[in-house]
């Protein structure tokens, strides 16, 4: 654009007006931003699966499984019960044996585990497949306390194998007691074989997994280890509860697990207001999907018990 000034002695001078250039240009600008963020924004809510409707219109996962108890009431399930990856949720298992074999007080941290080459080794291994680990060191000690907390808040692979071995002298033996334990607690549809959950042919029932977590939640140090937000340990320093939605809407931990495999799971406790009183849901869901399985198991199970305390009060 241009504009006119007066006459000179050769006629009239037309003079160009930059600034309006740089307004114009400035406006493309802001435009192309506003489209920009519009654009990131939208893919966000389309891939953040926190926002995501995860249940049928039963109430059920409207994939996978989810079973549950509300306080005193009777175990409820999902219809389609058939024995499917769980992925991390074998940890708790896992975790629940080592305390039968050394039992710890909330206040005391237990025997020291020391770490090997062999460990090490094991380590660098798992950690080459794309499993989950914790940085570990040959000489390492790790107390009991440690230990549990490595495989239950960052979900460690590696020292899940570490404390199996300790416990058992061998996997193989470690994974005869998970099964001989499940067997006494009536999870007839679940099989381990091995103490992490890595292996697709550890599998379980959302029905199963619920009696296992009624057990760990009436255990108070195994479930307090699974209500911790964080926790340093020697080497690997703080490590994080994968459980994101602790200390949330009434969450109070417990254990996820994520893979192909086995999708979003997560065992869940948490605390709901029912006719004005307090009520603790115990619950798990399996197989959820997602594009962060992790997330959409926990959403999942927030849906899940979002609608049913409501449910259970009275009208």
């Amino acid at each position: 654009m241009i504009s006119t000034v007066a006459p000179a002695p050769f006629g009239p001078v037309t003079v160009h007006a930059p600034y309006r250039r740089r307004r114009r240009w400035a406006f493309v600008l802001v435009v192309v931003l506003l489209a920009a963020a519009t654009t990131v924004a939208a893919r966000w809510y389309l891939t953040n699966d926190s926002r995501r409707d995860y249940l049928a219109t039963d109430g059920w996962p409207a994939v996978g499984q989810g079973a549950y108890q509300l306080g005193s009431q009777r175990p409820r399930a999902s219809a389609d019960q058939t024995p499917a990856p769980i992925a991390s949720l074998a940890k708790v298992m896992t975790a629940y044996i080592v305390l039968q074999h050394l039992s710890l007080r909330s206040d005391e941290d237990g025997p020291d585990f020391v770490v090997n080459g062999s460990d090490v080794a094991d380590t660098a291994m798992r950690r080459s497949r794309d499993e989950s680990t914790v940085r570990v060191s040959a000489g390492e000690r790790l107390t009991e306390r440690d230990a549990l907390m490595a495989v239950l808040l960052p979900s460690a692979n590696n020292v899940a194998v570490l404390l199996a071995r300790a416990i058992s002298g061998s996997v193989d033996r470690f994974v005869v007691e998970m099964n001989r334990t499940a067997h006494l607690f009536g999870m007839s549809h679940t099989t381990y074989t091995d103490p992490s959950g890595f292996d697709d042919r550890t599998v379980s029932t959302a029905i199963d997994q619920l009696r296992l977590a009624q057990v760990a939640a009436a255990q108070p140090v195994l479930a307090e280890m699974m209500s911790v937000r964080s926790y340093r340990l020697p080497v690997a320093g703080t490590v994080h509860n994968t459980d994101t939605l602790l200390g949330r809407d009434g969450f109070l931990g417990m254990k996820t697990g994520s893979d192909d495999a086995a999708g979003g799971c997560f065992m869940f406790r948490s605390r709901r207001m029912v006719d004005g009183r307090a009520v603790e849901l115990v619950g798990v869901v399996l197989g959820q999907q997602g594009r962060q399985l992790i997330t959409a198991g926990l959403y999942s199970a927030k849906q899940l018990a979002d609608r049913v305390a409501p449910a259970a009060a009275p009208s």
